[in-house]
């Protein structure tokens, strides 16, 4: 017979368990039901690109990284075709280094030749960061933006695949060998 302390030790193990799957690397909870803001039309939802991989980079204009523009369109020309999804979140949240507004902004991403989706401005760190931001902080807790052009690979499965550093050029070995994984991952698990 289960007296009434089993019962409560049981219950408090379960509550126990089910908080450290939450907090011990992936969320069971996965991109595809995010979205981001567009300077003019609707939100670019995520679940659009469900299955494929998804590199999301916080960019700003005035940045010594911003000429990382150049290789992310050139990552993007080769990739994109094959299914890789990319997507620029200008913010101000480091050094104020993005500081105008979607004019500024989009003058900016003309004079690097930018083809791949550029979002509204919004925020990548801290308690108001874009919703997005702040799963991808749970999913990776120890590789957050510290800087401009930190870079996210969201897998085929809607979970982050990689976090790439600010200092990590996009076309990079380390990047090209983190998107070629998941192009050979199989299909996608969501």
């Amino acid at each position: 017979m289960i007296d009434r302390r089993h019962v409560l030790a049981l219950a408090a193990c379960g509550f126990a368990s089910r908080a450290f799957a939450q907090t011990a690397g992936s969320s069971a909870r996965t991109c595809y039901s995010m979205s981001f803001d567009r300077f003019e039309g609707p939100a670019l939802s995520l679940a659009d690109f469900a299955g494929r991989p998804i590199l999301v980079v916080n960019t700003a204009s005035l940045c010594g990284y911003t000429p990382q523009y150049t290789g992310l369109q050139k990552l993007w020309s080769q990739m994109g075709p094959r299914g890789l999804a990319m997507i620029g979140v200008p913010s101000n949240d480091f050094g104020g280094q993005e500081p105008g507004g979607e004019a500024e902004i989009m003058e900016t991403v003309k004079s690097f030749g930018v083809g791949f989706p550029i979002v509204a401005k919004a925020q990548v760190k801290g308690a108001d960061a874009h919703p997005f931001y702040r799963w991808a902080a749970m999913e990776k807790p120890r590789e957050t933006p510290q800087w401009n052009f930190h870079k996210y690979l969201v897998g085929r499965d809607g979970h982050i695949a990689a976090s790439i550093p600010t200092a990590v050029e996009p076309t990079d070995t380390r990047m090209i060998a983190a998107i070629e994984r998941e192009f050979s991952s199989g299909p996608a698990r969501t």
